[in-house]
């Protein structure tokens, strides 16, 4: 089997009887020839097409020291809500190690997606990555989020930009909304202190049927 490596990804080819790797011109090196015996596929290690990363190679999917994150969320009138949006992008750049990343609001609060843009580029930025602090994909990731960064990358010429997608149906996602129901039941029960969500609030408690009568 011949696999050819384009962009990262191996391709099924053909069919030889060892391994080696071959570059197509001494000039170029994409793409990369990879040699496997005729047998190789037959293992549980080697799909029709699989993707890898090489130590000589530039990751080109990742987000690079010229790349920016801007952080979307829907924007509150609660300075609260918006404030914890803030702390949100602070864990994110703290625990990825990306050079820029900015909050954004998609109304109702600043930074605008606008006020964002223009604060990645001047830190350098060439490409953009907007990403929606939304669950589901509906109107605000269909259209307004879109048109608003539209209208702030015109005025950044030579600056690209991509909105991702929002959280979504994401394996992740069950671990996180499992973790804050067990840390509720253990605060109604006494035996956690409130969290940054409800701190102050007094909402994080059991309702019976005897506060349903007042």
């Amino acid at each position: 089997m011949s696999l050819v490596l384009r962009s990262g990804c191996l391709i099924s080819q053909s069919s030889t009887s060892s391994i080696t790797t071959t570059r197509a011109s001494p000039q170029k090196s994409d793409p990369i020839f990879v040699r496997f015996p005729k047998n190789f596929h037959q293992g549980s290690h080697l799909f029709p097409k699989v993707c890898f990363s090489m130590e000589h190679r530039k990751e080109v999917y990742g987000v690079g020291e010229s790349d920016a994150v801007i952080i979307v969320d829907h924007g509150s009138r609660r300075e609260k809500s918006n404030l914890m949006l803030n702390e949100f992008v602070m864990m994110f750049k703290d625990k990825t190690g990306y050079p820029i990343v900015e909050p954004a609001h998609m109304e109702l609060a600043e930074p605008s997606i606008k006020d964002a843009f223009g604060s990645c580029v001047q830190q350098g930025a060439n490409r953009v990555i907007i990403s929606p602090f939304f669950l589901f994909p509906g109107r605000h990731w269909q259209e307004d989020i879109p048109s608003l960064a539209h209208d702030a990358a015109k005025e950044h010429p030579g600056v690209s930009y991509i909105v991702t997608a929002p959280l979504g149906l994401h394996e992740s996602l069950v671990d996180v909304v499992n973790d804050r129901i067990k840390h509720c039941l253990r605060h109604a029960a006494g035996c956690e202190d409130e969290c940054s969500v409800c701190a102050g609030t007094g909402r994080c408690r059991l309702i019976g049927s005897q506060d349903l009568k007042t």
